[in-house]
Order: structure tokens, then C-alpha cells, then sequence
């Protein structure tokens, strides 16, 4: 009888859990091969509660539900979209305290909270192409037979990054540089998936990726021949993030996640499960193998709303010079 008294009581006492999370995600996210299955079960055995991932083109998806969204957490926004989701009036604080960040820049953003990142970067095969370009600037310049795979900037957040990456990198003359990088750039895709798939099929010399791409070669197929070329000048830092939504009726198991993004149990699974950098992880701890892989010196980055004043800018550039 106490047992069953017991029991009435606790499920009295967290109606806040009574019903599952449900989390925005991008499709990579939560598929079999990203991190999302392997953080819901870690989460769920934390909290005791459930946790529903509702995946596809997060931010699009919210800005045409506005206040009738179901979700109560999305992940999976990066900070070059940032403002563009802060500017639907959607979110709310997400209250974590934020310290020993592991990240090569500072963070003080109180809506949107960092899960892992990466430095975006030209990935090649050393087999194959053994001197690569020793910096952007001779990238622009470099022999015309070489061949690029990148992503779109209008349809991608990989491809935005490098838009942005250039603007940042060649400011004025971004225009000139594309005009430049057009000669070897055989392919631009809608998504990262496509355009890496055809630098792994060995058709194209370079791809758009991360530097953290060779470590997924490293670990999971012991191929060191997959290398990121560094630039001096610097590479552009692609953060991910989480934030919550301001009218979830979920709102102590949405601020329950949140809290949970920054522990060891999260943070322990981004390395292999999204083959990034975790935003907050003693380096330590990180699998055998990353340390292996160089990480440029100079970390570049736009706040979220010099990002988002400068994107028709960036993107205007890529369009101009591809077109010279």
C-alpha cells in the first residue's frame, strides 16, 4: 500500500515530464549514423523521462509554425543563422551557466547554446594531391587543372561558412577571389553529402569540408591519406547550437536538456557521433585519434548579426564571380 501511495505521488509530482520532449532536428542529426540516438538514450536515462526527435529543414520549419510549433527544443541551428532565428521571436533563454567552453572563440550569446563546432576547411588526399596550395591566396591563384567539389551558400550552411569564410578572408575583393577559385571548381552542390561523396569517388582534388573530417578517415577506416590543408590567414569556425523555445509546455524537461548539452555525457558522444569537436570537453578525454589531427592556429568568426547583415553581401560575391 505505501509503495503504491509512493508511486501516486511521484507521477503527481513531475507533470512536467508526463508527456515526451519533442526536439527540432536536422535530418543528419538524428539519423542512425549521427549523434542524436546515442544523446537521446543517454538523456533519457539521465532524466527518466522520453525524448522525440522531429527532424528535417529546422529553421524554414519554424519560421512558417511561428507560435504554433511543437516542438520545445530545436539543435542543430549554427551561428550564421543565428540572428535569422532570434529575429522570429521564438525563443527563450536557455539559462545554463556557461564556463571552461573548449572552443578557440569566446561565447557570450544567452538564447543560443553551443554543442560542438569545427573550422571549416579544404579536405585532400595526400596520394593524390601531395602539394596542395599553401594558403587561400594561392588556392585563388593555384593551377586551373585542380578540381573543387563545394557546397552551395544558398542551400547550404557549409557553403554559407565559406562565402562568409572568403568575405572574411578577402573582404573588397571577395568577388575577385571567386572569380578566381571559378576555373577549379568543377562542382557545386545543394548539400555537403554530395559534393564529399564525389571527392571520396576520387573525381574531384579538394572538398569543402571540416577540419575534423580526417579524423573520421583516421578512426573509423585507418586512412591517414584524407588531410585538411591550413591556411595562414585563418579558417571560418562553424559552431552548432541548441536553444528553447519560449512556449513550450515542457518547460522544466526543456531546461533539463539544455543543462544536460554541456556535461560529459553529452559532450563524450560529438566526437564520433558528429565526427566535430565537442563545444565542452577536457581534451584529454577526446577519442584516440583526434589528437592526431592539425587544427589551424587562427580561428575566424562573424557574431551572428554581422553574419546575417553580411550574408547577401557574401553570397552576391559568389554569384558575381562565378558568373566572370
Amino acid at each position: 500500500m505505501k509503495s503504491t501511495i509512493a508511486t501516486a505521488l511521484t507521477l503527481i509530482a513531475m507533470p512536467a515530464f508526463a508527456e515526451p520532449l519533442t526536439v527540432y532536428a536536422p535530418d543528419y542529426f538524428a539519423s542512425e549514423w549521427g549523434p542524436g540516438p546515442a544523446i537521446e538514450a543517454a538523456f533519457e536515462a539521465h532524466c527518466g523521462c522520453e525524448m522525440d526527435y522531429v527532424t528535417g529543414d529546422v529553421l524554414p520549419r519554424l519560421r512558417l509554425e511561428g507560435t504554433r510549433t511543437g516542438a520545445d527544443v530545436v539543435i542543430g541551428l549554427n551561428t550564421d543563422d543565428a540572428q535569422r532565428a532570434r529575429d522570429t521571436g521564438l525563443f527563450a533563454s536557455h539559462g545554463v551557466e556557461i564556463d571552461g567552453l573548449t572552443m578557440p572563440i569566446a561565447w557570450s550569446d544567452d538564447t543560443f547554446l553551443p554543442f560542438n563546432w569545427s573550422h571549416t576547411a579544404f579536405i585532400h588526399d595526400t596520394t593524390r594531391l601531395p602539394d596542395p596550395p599553401a594558403s587561400f591566396a594561392d588556392l585563388v591563384a593555384f593551377d586551373s587543372d585542380l578540381s573543387i567539389a563545394i557546397q552551395d551558400p544558398r542551400t547550404s550552411v557549409s557553403g554559407l561558412a565559406l562565402a562568409l569564410w572568403v568575405k572574411k578572408v578577402f573582404g573588397d575583393e571577395a568577388e575577385a577571389a571567386w572569380a578566381g577559385l571559378a576555373p577549379k571548381i568543377t562542382t557545386v552542390t545543394q548539400g555537403w553529402s554530395e559534393s564529399y561523396g564525389l571527392f571520396t569517388d576520387g573525381e574531384v582534388d579538394m572538398v569543402l569540408s571540416y577540419t575534423t573530417s580526417p579524423a573520421y578517415h583516421l578512426i573509423a577506416e585507418g586512412d591517414a591519406t584524407k588531410q585538411a590543408v591550413l591556411f595562414p590567414e585563418g579558417h571560418y569556425v562553424m559552431v552548432e547550437t541548441a536553444g528553447m523555445i519560449a512556449g513550450t509546455d515542457q518547460p522544466e524537461q526543456a531546461q533539463a536538456f539544455l543543462n544536460f548539452i554541456l556535461t560529459e555525457d553529452f559532450q563524450s558522444i560529438i566526437p564520433e557521433g558528429n565526427w566535430s569537436l565537442p563545444a565542452k570537453l577536457d581534451p584529454t578525454k577526446m577519442p584516440e585519434g583526434f589528437s592526431d589531427i592539425p587544427l589551424p592556429e587562427t580561428a575566424l568568426i562573424y557574431s551572428a548579426e554581422e553574419a546575417e547583415a553580411l550574408r547577401s553581401d557574401a553570397i552576391a560575391a559568389f554569384e558575381a564571380g562565378l558568373r566572370r
